[in-house]
């Protein structure tokens, strides 16, 4: 009869899955929420230790942990603008280690064992992980190369998104000299939250409309542009 400690199954499950979460948030190049991952992690230590009770067999299910699965990826990354490639990810990134650890668990004489012993799981955990991060270690290197995290601010509001260091990028605001960031209407949405609408409109009627509001009149001006497809 296997023995099962409660304690050392959720430490265990807790650890691991933030650590998929993290992985997977980093292949992803997407802003790091540690703590979203963490409580995901928690819901899914917490299925683990429920699944293991008497009377609740039911919970080891293909349907409920394919359930889970999403729902642990919604609460890490339901704020993300790809909410669906990062589950994707994630399904991804889990299937990789778990099979790398039930292959490793069968090479050490465990059979692929569960619970697997504490002997196995840990050096097996080790070297998964040290496998798997090397293996994304490039894709992950290249995104954090090439985005930075952005954290905008405009009257009350607020609006977080990932954006592209092109150092090709001279646009400057020929009135005050500043150099220009350009993001799209989607990542400004939350800053126009109180003007439906507003941040989708092209540049003059934007322009014209916000006139039309105390708080935004004088905030906003046209700049010149050129690039390869044209100018304007």
């Amino acid at each position: 009869m296997d023995v099962i400690y409660l304690d050392r199954l959720f430490g265990l499950n807790l650890l691991l899955d933030y650590c998929l979460m993290l992985a997977s948030a980093r292949v992803c190049g997407v802003v790091l929420r540690r703590w979203r991952y963490a409580l995901a992690a928690l819901i899914g230590a917490l299925y683990a230790a429920l699944m293991v009770l008497p009377g609740c067999g039911w919970l080891a299910n293909g349907a409920m942990k394919l359930a889970l699965g999403a729902a642990m990826a919604l609460i890490a990354f339901g704020g993300e603008a790809h909410w669906a490639r990062c589950a994707v990810v994630f399904f991804a990134v889990s299937a990789a280690f778990g099979g790398a650890l039930w292959a490793m668990s069968i090479s050490a004489g465990a059979g692929g064992a569960a619970p697997m012993p504490l002997a196995v799981f840990v050096p097996a955990f080790a070297l998964c992980y040290a496998g798997l991060s090397l293996i994304f270690r490039r894709r992950a290197r290249l995104a954090e190369e090439k985005r930075v995290a952005v954290e905008l601010r405009f009257l009350r509001r607020e609006a977080r998104f990932m954006a592209l260091l092109d150092t090709g990028n001279s646009l400057f605001d020929p009135v005050s000299g500043m150099e220009v960031m350009v993001v799209s209407a989607h990542a400004l949405s939350p800053v126009f939250a109180d003007y439906p609408g507003l941040a989708a409109c092209p540049a003059v009627e934007l322009v014209e409309r916000a006139a039309r509001f105390p708080e935004l009149a004088g905030r906003f001006r046209l700049i010149p542009y050129s690039a390869v497809g044209g100018a304007g």
